[in-house]
């Protein structure tokens, strides 16, 4: 793990190292062992390492090939790289390292842009070829590693982080307004490959560019789609496609533990690793609250204190908070929707010191139909396909089993009319500025993204990409401002594409998610967390930390400050007004509040500064 960053000028124009450096600089955490600099004329390329895979000097970057043809910058890992290296020394390549990296250059040098098909990993790595002067950069297939550009004014910029492309960019930075609105209303964030800066993009999931001469070409390589494969015929299959991934990602050559929420994915993989793999030394990371706070998961958690003796805790609270938000605003580059990341950066602080590789649960519930959300579709599903009797029996079992009417009222909700979903002030957000609301709420399409499926199937395909792309996104800068590499085992691609193959009945069943999961865990799991039915994640009492004292006079002084006012994005005195009413305990705007304080200082660290 590690981050990467290069400049590719169309003209000719000879590179300075320095240019590359204070890219380098800015990324320094996601590299504390090593860096490299690579020059050739009008090409530059950078490297900060993280080591993993033989942590000699042998795995230093950029990395060239015998013939000096060939370069290579590497962020990530290839997780079957012992097996391609196998072929790769049947064909009569020698090797100088035992990395990942090197297997990445050869496999390149072999099967071309279609090597890519043959890894399993995560990954962002570009390569530059000598002879045509040409530079290929690709993306993993999920979009698990980072990698942002820009091509302005003959010269394409890239890297792992947005702030690096900032330090040496040759425009003006401004923030991407369409971007800002949809986060303030829908708290989602990369939905496309925009980011909040006007001219920064994302290279997409599952796509690779190249550039030479003035020829910049982007093109997909993996669509999750047209890689569907058959469904798993039992629990066992799954649990044995799971064991295979989880065996993957334990290759490394540090120490690894777990990042442990107490929810069904990361005791899953904690419970595997404890039991199939007899990790008895296992590391686990958490965060707690109180017994009555919201988030606070600490009881479950505890069903592995007698099986593992090296639990870490962390306590987040409003304090902290306070104090952190700038570093965290710092180390994300963009503002964050939720304080789930919060809590997350801080379970990444804990391990720093203990470990250097982390496991996470990270994507089950986008293919399990984890979040209750997916109950809608699941219900519209049943009866677009009149299979009415099936969900009477469903709507009841989830009655009766949530104790809760929300996924029957977003069943009714996904079913109305699509004009209706966009009507009066947009999602109530009172709060926003007129002007600012209409010239943004006229792009529809983040509505279609939300709504428009027709059944469970084809909701998790439709957003697998794009509700993920968030998670994804604070699990590599909570990580890596810690210098930790984290690992999605339930992101193994032959994983994902038969999950999402699987019948809605393997997914959710009599109101409870996540079927085949559960089926798969029994005798592993403790049986109060396989049983659970309710679903937290990385929540925090973030309501109640916004009525700290502290807070108080921080949150009152953003909204009255002459920059919230002038940016016109926010009306100031409705925005003030709902927070008296939070304060007094009438409604609970904690989103809304996590959001304005997000942009504001964003827009003081990156944009006004």
């Amino acid at each position: 793990m590690c981050g990467i960053c290069g400049v590719f000028h169309t003209e000719k124009t000879q590179i300075k190292p320095d240019k590359i450096k204070i890219m380098l600089s800015l990324m320094k955490h996601r590299g504390p062992d090593d860096e490299g600099i690579f020059i050739d004329q009008n090409v530059g390329l950078g490297f900060v390492r993280l080591s993993i895979i033989d942590l000699s000097s042998n795995g230093h970057q950029p990395k060239s090939d015998s013939t000096k043809r060939y370069t290579i910058i590497h962020n990530g890992e290839i997780f079957n790289y012992l097996e391609l290296r196998a072929i790769l020394l049947s064909k009569g390549y020698v090797f100088t390292s035992e990395t990942d990296t090197e297997v990445i250059l050869y496999s390149y040098i072999e099967w071309g842009s279609a090597c890519l098909n043959r890894f399993n990993g995560m990954w962002a790595f570009a390569i530059f070829d000598a002879n045509n002067k040409s530079l290929f950069l690709a993306r993993d297939r999920f979009g698990i590693k980072p990698l942002y550009y820009q091509f302005k004014q003959k010269q394409l910029i890239f890297a792992s982080e947005i702030p690096p492309l900032l330090s040496v960019t040759q425009e003006t930075v401004r923030p991407e307004h369409q971007a800002i609105f949809e986060y303030l209303v829908y708290g989602r964030t990369d939905r496309t490959d925009d980011t909040f800066y006007t001219g920064i993009t994302k290279l997409a999931p599952g796509h690779f560019m190249t550039i030479q001469d003035d020829s910049l070409k982007i093109e997909r390589w993996y669509s999750l789609f047209d890689q569907l494969k058959s469904p798993f015929k039992t629990a066992e299959e799954f649990k044995e496609t799971l064991h295979s991934s989880i065996a993957l990602r334990l290759r490394s050559d540090v120490p690894i533990g777990v990042c442990l929420s107490g929810g069904l994915d990361s005791s899953s993989i904690t419970s595997m690793l404890l039991k199939d793999f007899n990790m008895k030394d296992l590391q686990t990371f958490s965060a707690v609250y109180g017994p009555n706070d919201t988030g606070d998961e600490s009881s479950y958690i505890r069903e592995y204190e007698n099986a593992s003796t090296q639990m870490h805790f962390t306590t987040p609270n409003a304090l902290s908070l306070f104090n952190d938000m700038p570093e965290f605003i710092t180390v994300h580059g963009e503002p964050v929707p939720s304080s789930a990341a919060y809590a997350q950066y801080k379970v990444m602080e804990l391990a720093k010191g203990h470990i250097i590789v982390t496991l996470d649960g990270q994507g089950a519930d986008e293919q399990l139909a984890g979040y209750h959300q997916y109950f809608g579709f699941f219900f519209k599903g049943l009866l677009n396909s009149f299979q009415l009797g099936t969900l009477a029996k469903e709507i009841y079992s989830y009655i009766r089993t949530h104790r809760s009417l929300y996924g029957i009222r977003l069943f009714l909700y996904y079913l109305l009319p699509a004009m209706l979903h966009t009507t009066g002030t947009p999602n109530g957000k009172e709060y926003l500025n007129p002007s600012f609301s209409e010239i943004c709420s006229q792009d529809r399409s983040q509505i279609d993204c939300l709504y428009y499926s027709k059944n469970l199937h084809e909701a998790l395909l439709s957003n697998f990409e794009k509700k993920l792309a968030i998670l994804l996104k604070w699990e590599d800068r909570n990580s890596m401002a810690f210098s930790l590499e984290s690992r999605l085992p339930f992101l193994d691609y032959r994983l994902v594409e038969r999950t999402l193959s699987l019948p809605d009945n393997n997914l959710i069943h009599n109101g409870t998610t996540k079927t085949i999961l559960r089926e798969a865990m029994k005798g592993i799991l403790p049986e109060r967390i396989r049983t659970r039915q309710d679903k937290i994640g990385f929540g925090t009492p973030q309501d109640n930390w916004f009525r700290h004292p502290s807070f108080q006079v921080y949150i009152r002084d953003v909204l009255t400050s002459n920059r919230f006012i002038q940016r016109q994005i926010i009306d100031s005195k409705q925005a003030l007004a709902l927070y008296e009413q939070h304060l007094t305990h009438k409604i609970n705007i904690a989103d809304d509040i996590w959001r304005w304080l997000n942009l504001d200082l964003w827009f003081q660290t990156f944009i006004e500064k």
